[in-house]
């Protein structure tokens, strides 16, 4: 017989913000955005700057862009947050 649980509070809440991830190792060189710009899928928010190789950081999110999560020279590893977007 399956387990069933409660229904729990909160457990239907729809969370409108996100995270723009990086898409490799490197030093993030953040584009020019001002906080509260509209950015739309595949906008450009910055590059990391790896060994051998430069990587776009693009959004695959269309958001307000609240603030990044990286600062400029900032040494990042792969899937580590860059930028923060409100989506609703």
């Amino acid at each position: 017989m399956p387990t069933t649980f409660p229904s729990l509070a909160g457990e239907t809440l729809a969370v409108p913000e996100r995270v723009v991830v990086a898409p490799a190792v490197g030093i993030f060189r953040p584009a020019d955005l001002p906080d509260g710009i509209t950015v739309e899928p595949g906008d450009e928010i910055g590059v990391v700057v790896g060994p051998g190789a430069m990587s776009s950081v693009r959004s695959p999110f269309r958001g307000t862009l609240m603030g990044m999560l990286a600062h400029e020279g900032e040494r990042l590893r792969q899937g580590q947050p860059v930028a923060w977007l409100r989506v609703a």
